[in-house]
């Protein structure tokens, strides 16, 4: 069973910093096969959004186009953390963060895509 596990969630104010980590617990089979990891958020009324992505085998990353050269999504070398780190926070960052991991390479961070999630952590961010 994969268990992925968040933390690093807070409040902070605008133009501040962040950084969330997931750590991923499950059989070596898991961190055997290839496989990517991405950051989503949800704010309450709004879909699900991808905000960062990351190709575990290659390190090649993505971003949502609200977050682009704010944040960034990183990897630990045991290869079973991964990071966001967020800057130049805005409110409408605001959100609850969740990590979540996929099979392969995804081309589009939609939720239906990844098969196992975290719980999430919430980030506020006040003006």
């Amino acid at each position: 069973q994969v268990q992925l596990v968040e933390s690093g969630g807070g409040s902070v104010q605008a133009g501040g910093s962040l950084r969330l980590s997931c750590t991923a617990f499950g059989p070596s089979s898991y961190f055997n096969s290839r496989y990517c990891m991405a950051w989503f958020r949800q704010a309450p009324g709004k879909e699900r959004e991808g905000v960062a992505y990351i190709y575990v085998p290659t390190d090649y990353t993505y971003y949502g186009d609200s977050v682009l050269g704010r944040f960034t999504i990183s990897q630990d070398n045991a290869g079973n953390t991964v990071y966001l780190q967020m800057n130049s926070l805005k409110p409408e960052d605001t959100a609850i963060y969740y990590c979540a991991r996929g099979r392969g390479f995804i081309a589009t961070m939609r939720p239906a895509d990844f098969d196992y999630w975290g719980q999430g952590t919430q980030v506020t961010v006040s003006s």
